[in-house]
C-alpha cells in the first residue's frame, strides 16, 4: 500500500523534495537497479499530465528526489491536483509507493 503525501507548490517556482522509503521493518529500501516514475493529473481521470523529474541517487539508501522546473509549475492552474509515485524494480515489478494531493498555490510575481 502506499504511502499518502500532500505537498504544496509554489507556481512558478522550483519545486525539489526527497523521499525517504523504508519497509515494513522501517528500514530503507534497497532501490538498486529501480527505476521511478511520478505524474500529477488535476483529476484521476484526466488525460492530460506533468511527469515528476525523478532520481535515485544512492539506491542503497532508499531516498528519491522529485522535482518540477520553474517554467513547470508556471504552467500549472493554480489548485488542487492528484499525483503518485511508481518503482519500477530490475525484475520490472511496479509498486506504487507515494500518492496523495499536490496543491499548487498562485504566484504574484509574474
Amino acid at each position: 500500500m502506499a504511502a499518502k503525501a500532500n505537498i504544496v507548490v509554489d507556481q512558478g517556482t522550483t519545486f525539489t523534495t526527497y523521499l525517504a522509503l523504508t519497509d515494513s521493518n522501517n528500514n530503507p529500501l534497497d532501490l538498486t537497479g529501480s527505476t521511478a516514475l511520478g505524474e500529477i493529473r488535476k483529476w484521476y481521470t484526466s488525460s492530460n499530465s506533468v511527469s515528476f523529474n525523478i532520481t535515485i541517487p544512492q539506491p542503497n539508501t532508499g531516498y528519491i528526489y522529485i522535482s518540477l522546473d520553474a517554467n513547470t509549475t508556471a504552467a500549472m492552474t493554480d489548485g488542487r491536483y492528484v499525483y503518485d509515485i511508481k518503482t519500477i524494480d530490475y525484475a520490472n515489478n511496479v509498486s506504487r509507493v507515494v500518492e496523495g494531493i499536490l496543491t499548487i498555490t498562485p504566484q504574484v510575481s509574474q
